[in-house]
């Protein structure tokens, strides 16, 4: 089998005529954390969607563990949706349950009996990890946006996916949450060694994660390989993107 776990192949999609995809080819192999960048409106999402089954492809191929899913089912798709799992920019908890509860539903939802104690402790195991351990009897209104955003996290591991898709993990937060929360993201890829690809404008983010970066402009690859190909990179567009980061200066939550 091939060790590409996730793969495009020459995936379009348009919405209203407007191409947002064209011919998008990559691949993400097991155990590596894909990047996916680019300025806004390029299909960053699209591609996480896509790879869901939220959305389908005009043309194309997508690939997970070498099965085609381009053409999958919703019934299909609820099956691999255990084993590829997402963490929505917003968080997309649940208001009426706590914390605990909220991380907790993968687990319980399911229909499948299952002990009690586990699922305590593995919900405390995840708060631990993603350090809300404090907040878990707090509902989602009475969280920062920060700490909702590592609280979905620590769903979205509830079942030990094979893959976890990250969209925009840093944005609509402060700087100092911000890096918060690209370190424990760092934490968890040097901890479990999972799948992931990560949707980020954060080119300080891409350069702590990528194994690979696929670099979107204007619906095309503009660049996929590694980090240190792209800043040697001498691609004026590719250039000017990150030049213009990092004006924003990186900071350390360990601070």
């Amino acid at each position: 089998m091939s060790d590409h776990y996730i793969e495009f192949q020459h995936v379009s999609i348009s919405f209203d005529d407007h191409a947002v995809l064209k011919d998008v080819s990559f691949h993400i192999d097991r155990g590596e954390t894909g990047v996916i960048m680019g300025r806004s409106g390029v299909g960053k999402s699209v591609s996480l969607k896509l790879l869901m089954g939220f959305l389908a492809a005009d043309e194309g191929r997508i690939l997970v563990e070498g099965q085609d899913v381009t053409h999958w089912t919703e019934k299909q798709f609820e099956e691999l949706r255990r084993r590829v799992t997402m963490v929505f920019q917003s968080g997309a908890l649940f208001d009426s349950l706590t914390v605990a509860e909220n991380v907790a539903f993968p687990m319980v939802s399911r229909g499948i009996q299952q002990d009690p104690d586990e699922i305590e402790r593995r919900v405390e195991g995840l708060l631990e990890m993603l350090e809300v351990a404090q907040f878990k009897d707090r509902l989602p209104a009475d969280l920062s946006t920060g700490t909702k955003r590592a609280v979905a996290i620590a769903r979205a591991l509830a079942e030990d996916p094979d893959v976890v898709f990250y969209d925009e993990p840093t944005t609509m937060v402060d700087p100092l949450m911000a890096a918060h929360v690209s370190d424990l993201i760092v934490k968890l890829k040097q901890t479990l060694h999972k799948t992931s690809i990560v949707v980020t404008h954060d080119t300080h983010l891409g350069r702590k994660l990528a194994d690979r970066v696929i670099f979107l402009h204007e619906g095309h690859v503009g660049f996929f390989g590694s980090w240190s190909a792209l800043e040697a990179s001498n691609d004026p567009f590719l250039r000017n993107f990150l030049l213009q980061d990092e004006l924003v200066p990186a900071l350390d939550s360990t601070l």
